[in-house]
């Protein structure tokens, strides 16, 4: 695999403003009748949208990686956020004017049972009126190549042992629900929304949830179990990908000044991992 050492310490700045329509969207999207004056837990992530022209857009739907933008020109065509830790430093209000700074952490190439895999680490550094107010250190997988064809469904397995949780409630993804975050966070990625793409392309049995989308969830499953909780600090990592028209649950685990949180399949395992300080 190619050396991609020159790229790290490369970083870039963009500009936004936290307007309040975003906000809305995201507190329909959640089923909420109330919309915050402040950027809530994770409404970070419907700033600083990707604005390429639709000329540099790729099949994925992702801009291709040519060398001109902030990512290297890496040749494995399948892309997926495998997570984030995150630092709340400073509430953000509505209509407060936004900088981030995203600075390339790590590029570290590993070998897995699909073949080779980038891992990329980007730190955000974002600040609202002049304030530092999130710190993230997001990472990025580059996967090769999927099967011609979509995987088989695994065997029919007994559900695995729930591990306990003290607050759980059940998620039902449709492609509706999907959209409608693709199109608060600008994701082109066709896996979300193109099921031809997502099972003849990439090899999934059908349209995947976004794992932000996943994580916005568990979030907010936190805010509603914990009422008036100022999260801290925020990490996720996702296991395996869910998908359209299968139920999945949002667990909660209470841990001191926090708790654990993890997404769960309908065959009793965890996909996606979280905890939350405050």
């Amino acid at each position: 695999m190619d050396d991609y050492s020159a790229w790290v310490g490369r970083s870039e700045t963009r500009e936004d403003v936290a307007t309040i329509a975003p906000m809305r969207g995201l507190a329909a999207l959640l089923d909420h009748d109330a919309v915050p004056d402040i950027v809530p837990p994770l409404g970070h992530w419907l700033y600083f949208l990707p604005d390429a022209r639709q000329s540099t857009i790729g099949a994925d739907g992702h801009p291709r990686r040519d060398g001109a933008g902030l990512l290297p020109p890496v040749p494995l065509p399948r892309r997926m956020w495998a997570g984030s830790r995150i630092e709340y430093l400073s509430p953000i209000a509505a209509g407060a004017a936004l900088r981030r700074v995203t600075t390339i952490d790590a590029i570290k190439p590993k070998r897995g049972a699909s073949g080779d895999l980038l891992f990329v680490t980007l730190r955000h550094d974002i600040a609202a009126d002049g304030v530092a107010a999130i710190r993230e250190e997001q990472d990025i997988v580059f996967r090769a190549p999927a099967a011609a064809s979509p995987a088989p469904p695994p065997p029919p397995v007994e559900p695995a042992e729930p591990e306990q949780s003290d607050a759980t409630r059940s998620v039902v993804p449709d492609p509706v629900m999907l959209f409608r975050y693709s199109a608060l966070t600008f994701n082109a990625h066709r896996i979300h929304y193109d099921r031809d793409y997502a099972r003849g392309v990439e090899g999934y049995a059908g349209l995947v949830v976004h794992g932000p989308l996943i994580a916005t969830l568990l979030m907010d499953h936190f805010l509603q179990s914990v009422p008036g909780a100022a999260p801290r600090h925020f990490r996720f990592r996702a296991e395996a990908p869910l998908l359209d028209g299968a139920p999945f649950d949002l667990c909660l685990a209470h841990e001191g000044a926090g708790a654990r949180l993890w997404a769960r399949d309908a065959a009793g395992r965890a996909t996606m991992r979280a905890d939350v300080t405050v």
